[in-house]
């Protein structure tokens, strides 16, 4: 299938931006080895796509609530069907249509995303000054506005550069490899960095899960993904990690706002820090309900702390050096009692 309406969108959003920046004054000439317009194009290019899908968001986050309140029928089905997996499907699939709830639904924005990532991954890919001006001028662009864009940089490296371009790539642009390399990694950390909080300030909210699977999916977005972003990162052009990069941080403040101002369910049988650390003598704490709202947030907070008891000043209490002990018994001897 051909993706060339998915390039011919993604060029037209990247022009009419960069036309836009252009036309409030912004100089394609480079300003601190920037070329601000196209840059603040790439930026601009995620807040109109996740404008767009925030109605699929908020669908995401509706299904991933309801997701979480069948947690225990889900468990219930499981260990009543325990070794039979068709008829566990059935019923599970049973569950979901009566529940109006689709598993699913919460990667839905992740996977309209993909084909948007890798259109742009092609876009930029596609700026190279030494393809003919026939193939310059596809999807839209003028050979004036390709030229611009071919030869954008972010911090004197080209924004079509990539950490793994080879020296004859990089002549094309001319661009100087150890500049490119040390402002790519830059770029690939911080990717790595902010996918890795993504990931944390939801698991923040919800726990860790006690199911063996869910638990080992949630190691998998936390751990996997970012370390995975460390080999593929450098194959990926200056502008698409900008674009990640930005995305990362878009997703970071929706998910905080929708994470406060509707707090999502704990997860049946998950542990949390505030749950899982003992608190006082005895049971007190431990059968606390958590409050996800008020006890995390991208990098958590502490739980105020609990009252304690008032301390006893024992000093106060202890007999003075000196003084004659007293007997409480002898003490209590009745003041009329006759003399034997």
């Amino acid at each position: 299938m051909s993706l060339d309406w998915i390039y011919n969108a993604i060029s037209w959003i990247l022009l009419r931006w960069h036309a836009l920046w252009d036309a409030i004054g912004i100089p394609d000439d480079r300003v601190i080895g920037t070329n601000w317009a196209w840059i603040l194009a790439i930026i601009f290019l995620v807040v109109t796509l996740r404008i767009i899908l925030f109605p699929v968001f908020v669908k995401q986050i509706k299904s991933q609530r309801a997701m979480q309140a069948l947690q225990p029928k889900v468990k219930a089905l499981q260990e009543k069907h325990k070794g039979d997996r068709e008829t566990l499907q059935k019923e599970m699939m049973e569950l979901y249509r009566t529940e109006k709830a689709n598993p699913l639904m919460g990667c839905l924005p992740m996977f309209l995303q993909i084909p948007v990532f890798f259109g742009l991954f092609h876009v930029l890919q596609h700026l190279d000054p030494s393809i003919s001006d026939e193939y310059k001028q596809l999807y839209g662009w003028s050979l004036e506005q390709f030229n611009s864009a071919a030869n954008a940089h972010l911090f004197n490296a080209p924004i079509s550069a990539k950490f793994g371009s080879t020296p004859a790539e990089l002549a094309a642009v001319g661009a100087d490899s150890t500049t490119v390399k040390i402002l790519a990694a830059i770029l690939v950390l911080t990717m790595m960095g902010t996918t890795f909080l993504t990931s944390r300030q939801m698991i923040l909210k919800t726990g860790w899960a006690e199911d063996p699977q869910q638990k080992m999916i949630q190691r998998l977005m936390l751990y996997g993904i970012p370390f995975s972003l460390l080999i593929s990162g450098t194959l990926f052009p200056i502008g698409v990690v900008i674009y990640w990069v930005t995305n990362n941080l878009f997703t970071l403040a929706q998910q905080q706002w929708v994470l406060r101002k509707f707090p999502p369910v704990q997860m049946a049988g998950a542990k949390t820090a505030s749950s899982a650390r003992p608190t006082g003598t005895g049971n007190r704490g431990i059968n606390n309900p958590v409050q996800p709202a008020r006890t995390g947030g991208l990098f958590g907070r502490k739980p105020a702390p609990e009252p304690t008891a008032p301390v006893v000043d024992t000093k106060a209490l202890a007999p003075k050096p000196g003084a004659k002990p007293v007997n409480p018994k002898k003490g209590a001897r009745p003041a009329n009692k006759p003399k034997g």
